[in-house]
């Protein structure tokens, strides 16, 4: 693997605290007629509680996204989760100076691979960005939207106020190969704080037929800053 170049380590998350939940079951009758009866509502209850804190912790751990893909389909965009790049059977994050003779990544636009050592800075472009560089954006943990040039100018100008309300890690840019079409990219991974290790390496691609806030939103809090090289949103201000 090429030798990567003044990419700075990439801050360590704040791992947030485990929640304890302490469940008392119910006082069970031993008399012999209600016995039975009453240890099966005892055992019901229990049980009720326990999946009620499950469903809890996972809405508090950011679990509760099995929704995304239907407000994504709602909006009418197609979704694809799709391995990542692989080399020598490992992902292919190698920082290049160019591409290899031939090569293709494996979605259009791309979600994974080999990239330019620097990223493109987190901002909204006029023109197109080199898909190169972008992909560097995606393994920092940024969302990458981009739009045909057959998009509206009403789409054009809603996807720009929506950046500016919190344009942390996105970076929006033209790409006239879309047509009608805005497609949003992002790399996501599970990272060991601990150990540094990555695992579960993933891309993500939606492809929309216009502009839709509620799924914008949903695509970008489920996939994106989960990169294999992950940062907090807050490090990845416009310009850097």
């Amino acid at each position: 693997m090429a030798k990567k170049s003044r990419t700075p380590a990439p801050p360590r998350r704040v791992q947030a605290p485990g929640t304890r939940t302490t469940i008392q079951a119910p006082r069970v009758r031993t008399d012999a007629r209600g016995g039975r009866r009453t240890l099966w509502i005892a055992i019901g209850v229990a049980a009720a509680l326990v999946a009620a804190a499950a469903a809890g912790a996972l809405v508090l751990l950011g679990g509760g996204s099995s929704s995304t893909p239907q407000t994504l389909e709602a909006a009418g965009c197609t979704l694809r989760n799709v391995p990542v790049m692989m080399k020598n059977g490992q992902p292919w994050r190698d920082h290049l100076n160019q591409l290899p003779k031939g090569f293709r990544y494996s979605t259009f636009p791309p979600t994974s691979g080999p990239h330019f050592p620097v990223p493109a800075p987190f901002n909204f472009y006029d023109q197109p960005v080199e898909q190169f560089r972008l992909v560097h954006d995606l393994e920092h943990g940024g969302v990458v939207i981009q739009y045909g040039g057959g998009v509206s100018q009403q789409d054009v100008d809603a996807l720009r106020t929506w950046w500016q309300k919190d344009p942390n890690g996105l970076v929006i840019a033209p790409l006239p190969a879309l047509g009608s079409k805005v497609a949003m990219a992002a790399w996501s991974a599970d990272v060991n704080l601990q150990t540094a290790e990555v695992s579960n390496q993933e891309g993500h691609l939606a492809t929309c037929s216009g502009f839709d806030e509620k799924a914008f939103d949903a695509f970008a809090n489920t996939y994106g800053f989960r990169g294999p090289e992950q940062y907090p949103r807050t490090a990845l201000a416009p310009g850097q």
